[in-house]
């Protein structure tokens, strides 16, 4: 079993990003690697709301499903991986992709949610330009066909 030093160094040292929301959505644990990766210091974002990392056109849907789970303590999203995009501090959007573990008090209420969130933003365009380079690869190969036939 870790020790209460050792669980924190874990937590502190992960590559992904761990922070941790009450019930009502406000931040109460911002590890290192999510400074990294959104730009914002712990002190920036304990106590505040995700709407911080969260585009706008996403917030409805998200706090949607955030109160859904919240209420009936019940998520998809603890085993498959979530893919959407997230705002960094300086502006720009990043894609990102997370699973969740939700957090219960004695009598076991929800009393939170842990997201562990990996940066992917280098990934998705790298995938986006390969997506575009085999398009333009069939499209090609598509009008060498006509043309023959």
């Amino acid at each position: 079993m870790l020790s209460d030093t050792e669980l924190k160094q874990l937590v502190e040292s992960a590559a992904d990003a761990i922070m941790v929301c009450d019930a009502q959505g406000a931040i109460t644990f911002w590890n290192g690697s999510a400074e990294r990766i959104f730009g914002f210091t712990a002190a920036d974002m304990l106590g505040q709301s995700l709407d911080m990392i969260i585009p706008q056109r996403q917030r409805q849907r998200h706090w949607d499903g955030y109160h859904k789970t919240m209420a009936t303590g019940i998520t998809k999203y603890g085993a498959d991986l979530l893919r959407v995009p997230a705002l960094h501090k300086d502006g720009r959007t990043l894609s990102i992709a997370f699973t969740v573990s939700m957090l219960h008090t004695a009598d076991g209420k929800v009393s939170g949610i842990v997201a562990i969130v990996r940066d992917e933003t280098r990934r998705f365009a790298e995938d986006r330009e390969l997506r575009k380079r085999l398009a333009e690869l069939e499209s090609r190969a598509g009008a060498a066909t006509a043309a023959v036939g």
